[in-house]
């Protein structure tokens, strides 16, 4: 259990490392926005350029975000029955949903949105859009993106396994595992 658990830790890590960057992109697309608005509105110039930019920010946080706010246990799930249950439940709960239902629909999404970029790859897609920006990069986030969240599922079924075998305990704010 031991090196699946080192596993685990790996992929934490990069989730990690990918959420801080996504919480840096938060502040750059805030501040792309402001900057643009600045510039229409006090020169009369704008550009589809930084427009998209914002967007494909948007893009990376909320796709990439997703994984590291599935690491925190800061996603979004029905408490109700949730709460009812002993640690335990919750444990078998979370192992059962994501083994079942989280990683199976991010292996789907990836397998359905490859050929997506693929295609926008092959003819080297731009933007429609006068001073717009290349599609084809940001259309390779969508499939990256189901790719982190399901790697961040197994990190968590390996968690909930070793929970269960009462080798970790889980920090329930942070879901790390407290040997």
């Amino acid at each position: 259990m031991r090196p699946l658990l080192a596993l685990s830790a790996g992929i934490d890590l990069l989730n990690e490392k990918i959420g801080n960057l996504c919480n840096f992109l938060v502040l750059a697309a805030c501040t792309v926005s402001a900057g643009n608005a600045m510039i229409r509105y006090a020169f009369g110039y704008s550009s589809n350029g930084w427009l998209e930019l914002q967007w494909y920010m948007f893009a990376i946080f909320v796709m990439f975000g997703a994984s590291y706010t599935f690491k925190r246990n800061e996603h979004v799930r029905v408490e109700i029955f949730y709460l009812m249950l002993s640690e335990r439940g919750q444990l078998w709960l979370d192992l059962i949903g994501t083994l079942c239902f989280l990683i199976p629909a991010c292996l789907l999404l990836t397998w359905l949105s490859w050929p997506f970029f693929l295609q926008a790859y092959a003819v080297g897609e731009e933007s429609s859009n006068a001073g717009g920006l290349l599609r084809w990069p940001i259309k390779l986030v969508v499939p990256a993106g189901f790719v982190m969240l399901a790697l961040q599922g197994v990190s968590e079924v390996i968690k909930r396994i070793a929970a269960l075998q009462n080798l970790v305990t889980i920090d329930a704010r942070y879901e790390r595992p407290m040997q």
